[in-house]
């Protein structure tokens, strides 16, 4: 069976953000032209960062897909790991606020950049 990976920043069960991968079945559509089930989608918002952006550390509000459309992005999480991310990719932010929890930036959340010479250029698809 065909499948999509998924990359996802979610928040394990320590209150820290993490990355893991997840296979999307490619269930439709036609042999030449795999398609996953249709997902429902909250709104489309795009984003330009400047060179030199870079966040605090800070949680997703409302889970989304990230698409890189331009540029570079580089995801930092709690661990000191990171992950950049190049046109034509993507993640899907879910690392939220443990329910009950008082933001921590020294336990919660990731920052984001902009790396390279080049603008980040993102496209945000609320899920």
């Amino acid at each position: 069976m065909d499948t999509f990976t998924q990359v996802i920043l979610f928040t394990d069960t320590d209150g820290r953000a993490r990355f893991r991968e997840q296979a999307v079945p490619l269930t439709e559509g036609k042999p030449a032209a795999r398609l996953s089930a249709l997902m429902p989608s909250g709104g489309l918002q795009l984003r330009r960062s400047p060179v030199g952006f870079r966040s605090e550390f800070h949680c997703t509000e409302t889970p989304q897909w990230v698409f890189i459309l331009g540029g570079q992005m580089e995801i930092g999480l709690q661990d000191g790991s990171s992950r950049i991310f190049k046109p034509g990719e993507h993640f899907f932010s879910d690392d939220r606020l443990p329910a009950g929890a008082a933001f921590d930036a020294k336990v919660h959340g990731h920052w984001s950049r902009q790396v390279g010479p080049d603008p980040l250029v993102t496209a945000f698809v609320r899920g």
